[in-house]
């Protein structure tokens, strides 16, 4: 049996799909990337009058998609120490794998999940990072 979850804070997803499901006590997060909740503006990001970015901040996407896993993790009943394993997809490594390793590093010094990174070409919205993650729930 699964559970499918939604969090009233983290922004919506942009499919037919819920922000995590749980099966048992894992939790799967659906892609999560930096939007804010009821906006179609992306945090750190200048889009030109045909949605094609001018230009975007890393790190501010960093902080953004982190915050909006965090929604995710609350509202099904977990927490961010609770990340066991990360999965990021960065749509350019060479120009912001740096930042993001070190904003990584801020958020996970105390908690230290599995993580895989990735360069992909695009991403389904105009941002430069998403996260797929798991989780435990606690019973």
């Amino acid at each position: 049996m699964t559970k499918p979850i939604h969090s009233d804070k983290a922004p919506d997803p942009v499919g037919l799909y819920p922000h995590a499901r749980r099966v048992g006590n894992l939790l799967f997060l659906s892609g999560v990337g930096p939007r804010k909740k009821g906006s179609k503006d992306i945090p750190g990001v200048m889009l030109d009058p045909q949605g094609n970015i001018m230009s975007y901040n890393i790190e501010e996407q960093c902080h953004s998609v982190f915050q909006n896993v965090r929604f995710i993790l609350e509202a099904s009943g977990s927490a961010w120490e609770n990340l066991i394993d990360v999965t990021v997809f960065l749509t350019n490594m060479k120009a912001d794998f740096a930042t993001f390793n070190r904003v990584y590093a801020e958020y996970f010094k105390d908690s230290q999940p599995c993580r895989t990174t990735v360069e992909v070409n695009a991403l389904p919205t105009p941002i430069a990072i998403e996260l797929k993650c798991i989780a435990v729930v606690n019973p």
